[in-house]
Order: C-alpha cells, then sequence, then structure tokens
C-alpha cells in the first residue's frame, strides 16, 4: 500500500519528538501530531518548570544558610509572578527548539488531536492521514481522587505552575515525588505548607531508610507532615479551602492541590475500537520492542507505564527508529535506570532497594553513612546528608545506591555509570575520593550495616 507517510507519531513530547527526527534522519517520511504546545509534560508541565520554581524556592534557605558565613543579608522579598513569567519566557524558548529540531529534521508538524480509526490510520480534525506505522507518545496526566469537592475544589500540578499569586498556606495531597517536589516549593517560598499522605511515610516504592531519612529533613524544614491520612471532602469558604482529613482535622487553607499519581493519557484515542491491548490502568501494553498488540502500532514513554522518566521516554523513542528505519534491531535498555527526586533537599538513586536486593540477591551487604554536609557546619542547618550501597556477597555488585542531600541528583550520574558497568564493592574501595566533597563518602564506607 502507499501511505501518507512512512511514520506518525502522535504526540509531540520529549520521547516521540526524539522518535521522529531520528526517523526523519534516516529518511522515513515522518509526521508528529500534537494537540498542545511541542515540549510535552516535561518541557512544559513537568520536569523544566518544576525545577526552575525549585531552583527559585531554594535561595530562602541558601539566604539563610548565609547568615551562618557573616553575611548580614535583610529579610529578603519574593515576586512570584516575576519567577512565573521568567519561567514562561524559559518554556517559550525551548518550545521553539523542539519546533525548530523537527523541521530541521524534515518532520512535519501537525496541530490538532489525533485519534486512531484504523491500525495505519489517525484522524485529525476533518483530515485522516495514513502511515506504514504510528507510535503513541501522549504520556501521562494528574488523577484525582474521589473525594467529595475535590474535583471542584483542588489544583494539580498542572495549574500549580500557573497560579497567578503565591498562597499564603496549601494542603499537598499526596506521598510521592510531584508532592515532594511541590511541598520544597511552596514551603522555600513563604508558604505553609501541609504534605498529607496515605502511609506511614512518603515516597512508596524508595528505599526505606530514604523515606525515613527525607520525613525528618522534611519536617525539619518546616514543612507539617500528616502520615497516614487522606483527604476526605474539600469545601471552600470566603476564598479559602476547607480541606477535611481522614483523621477529623480540618485545614484552612488557600490552595489545595492534589499530587494523587498520573494515570496514561489515552482517552479519546480510539484504543479500543482499533484493537490495541490495554492495562488496568489504561496503560498501552507493549513488548520489549514496543510494539503494541497491533503490528503497526507502537507506544513509548509514560503512556506504556513502564519507567515513567523522560530520559527512559527518549531511549525507547531512540531505539524504535534505529530499529524501525535504522536497519539495526534494538531495545530501550531499563535495567539500573539512575533517578532524583528534586525535593529540598534532594534525593537520588540507582539499583535495587534493600528489599528488593534482600528477595533478589539472598545475602547482602549494606554500607551507610549519615552526616551533616560541610556547609551545615557553619551555617546551624541541623540536617543530615544519608548515603547508602547495597553489595550482592556473592558477586560483590554494587547493585543499589542511595543519597538524600545536596547535589545527590548531581552525584548519582556519574554512580550510575559504575553500577550499569557492573562495578564491585571493591572498585569503589578501590577509588580515591575527590576531598572535601560528600560524594567521596561513597568510596571510603568500609563498615557494613551490622
Amino acid at each position: 500500500m502507499t501511505y501518507d507517510y512512512d511514520l506518525i507519531v502522535i504526540g509531540a513530547g520529549s520521547g516521540g519528538v526524539r522518535a521522529a527526527r531520528i526517523s526523519a534522519g534516516y529518511g522515513a517520511r515522518t509526521a508528529v501530531i500534537e494537540a498542545d504546545r511541542p515540549g510535552g509534560t516535561c518541557v512544559i508541565r513537568g520536569c523544566v518548570p518544576k525545577k526552575l520554581l525549585m531552583y527559585g524556592s531554594a535561595f530562602s534557605a541558601d539566604v539563610e544558610d548565609a547568615r551562618g558565613f557573616g553575611w548580614d543579608i535583610d529579610a529578603p522579598r519574593h515576586d512570584w509572578s516575576r519567577l512565573i513569567a521568567a519561567k514562561d519566557a524559559e518554556l517559550d524558548r525551548l518550545e521553539g527548539i523542539y519546533r525548530k529540531l523537527l523541521e530541521n529534521a524534515g518532520a512535519d508538524l501537525i496541530a490538532g488531536y489525533g485519534r486512531l480509526v484504523g491500525p495505519h490510520e489517525v484522524q485529525v480534525g476533518d483530515r485522516v492521514l495514513s502511515a506504514a506505522h504510528i507510535v503513541i507518545a501522549v504520556g501521562g496526566r494528574p488523577q484525582l481522587t474521589d473525594a467529595p469537592g475535590m474535583a471542584e475544589h483542588a489544583i494539580t500540578s498542572n495549574e500549580a505552575l500557573d497560579l497567578a499569586a503565591l498562597p499564603n498556606e496549601v494542603v499537598i495531597y499526596g506521598g510521592g515525588y510531584i508532592a515532594l517536589e511541590f511541598a520544597g516549593i511552596f514551603n522555600g517560598l513563604g508558604a505553609k505548607t501541609h504534605l498529607v499522605y496515605r502511609s506511614d511515610l512518603p515516597l512508596r516504592g524508595f528505599d526505606d531508610d530514604i523515606r525515613r531519612e527525607i520525613a525528618v529533613a522534611l519536617a525539619g524544614r518546616g514543612i507539617i507532615l500528616h502520615p497516614e491520612n487522606t483527604v476526605a471532602a474539600i469545601g471552600a469558604s470566603a476564598g479559602q479551602k476547607q480541606v477535611t482529613l481522614s483523621g477529623g482535622e480540618v485545614i484552612n487553607a488557600d490552595q489545595m492541590m492534589a499530587a494523587t499519581g498520573r494515570v496514561p493519557n489515552t482517552g479519546g484515542l480510539g484504543l479500543d475500537k482499533v484493537g490495541v491491548a490495554q492495562g488496568n490502568g489504561g496503560e498501552v501494553i507493549v513488548d520489549a520492542h514496543s510494539r503494541t498488540s497491533i503490528g503497526s502500532v507502537y507506544a513509548i514513554g509514560d503512556v506504556t507505564n513502564r519507567i515513567n522518566l523522560t530520559p527512559v521516554a527518549i531511549a525507547e523513542g531512540h531505539a524504535l527508529a534505529d530499529t524501525l528505519f535504522g536497519g539495526k534491531e534494538r531495545a530501550a535498555d531499563h535495567n539500573n535506570v539512575a533517578s532524583a527526586v528534586f525535593s529540598q533537599p534532594p534525593i537520588a538513586s540507582v539499583g535495587m532497594t534493600e528489599t528488593e536486593a534482600r528477595a533478589r540477591c539472598g545475602e547482602i551487604r549494606v554500607y551507610e553513612s549519615r552526616f551533616r554536609a560541610m556547609k551545615n557546619t557553619i551555617s546551624g542547618r541541623e540536617e543530615k546528608s544519608y548515603m547508602k550501597l547495597i553489595v550482592d556477597v556473592a558477586s560483590d555488585r554494587v547493585v543499589g545506591v542511595h543519597m538524600m542531600g545536596p547535589d545527590s541528583g548531581e552525584i548519582m550520574q556519574g554512580i550510575g555509570i559504575a553500577v550499569k558497568m557492573g562495578a564491585t564493592k571493591a572498585d569503589f574501595d578501590a577509588t580515591v575520593g575527590i576531598h572535601p566533597t560528600a560524594a567521596e563518602e561513597f568510596v571510603t564506607m568500609r563498615t557494613p550495616r551490622s
């Protein structure tokens, strides 16, 4: 058959754009369909704007710490509207870059909402376009619980990035990385911040020691924790949100933010009609090569709910382009993917948690270090950093590394390379540390935890 395109990608996020431009570089006739702004969740509504706000909020702690080093600084004032304007200008710049990437690669960018109407056909408005291959790369969206008043009175991370004014008091519902990151942002900018989560500790799925350490650190920074609670109901009166917790407490706040997870953004895509198999959460089911149950349809990124990280989506998109048009079939590697949580303080990890390692490796050794960063010894901040190595006894391989503390994301990128290469504890021990740094702790741990 003759098709309009060799490849149609639905979604111009990081993964979709990578798949499209690499495919176009191989000579494939490529189109990308996007109903919103090119850049997707990460660039427009997620990692980038969120981290910019995190940078802005972190200066308040820097001012506090500076006094311990002899700086006499008056009480700082913050202009929320200036921060939002600067953030928006940067997003406009990045959107332009994404548009240029597609244009330079020779891919067509088509504005509109795409939905499947056949194994090789996508409808956009009144047009039906055909392609030999179709890639679903539409990402995810925030979900709300069904508590009374949640849909009417809560905002999500999408709206939190564009608020007209900084709230004086805010309730954040959720214990995942998005909840913790926004708690740090609002708290750092001076808002009284409540964090409500169902479990006894935040960050379910992370290493348990990291979870305990971050709970202490968040409270130490002034965030009010409400563990083992859910939001039972939300009302509104006189411009305030009245948030009732399952434990009976009622909090009056300016904003209530729901950060209770994200779900695949598959609604309205027509997947059921075409026969693309989905999981119970709406995720598109794929194999290791991102193939769906329909031979001509593929899916990458958060819509598959594998590892929901931007670099993973990019890796999946690149591998798919290589497979379809580059003459080299390969799959993205999902093993030992390093990640970071840009909470305050930040967290980073690679490899297994201690619980996972005990189940999969059998006998393990655990090394850990808990200390005040050198900066904190003079600043007066009591907050401690925490580092942890998990070693498989049989092979001596380091199978898990976890950290909470300043620059943990930057440090973990290098550690991630070592773990990916199969580094052993002996390799870590043989490495000379850079002194004085926090990172050197990873190569100076000698005594396992009893």
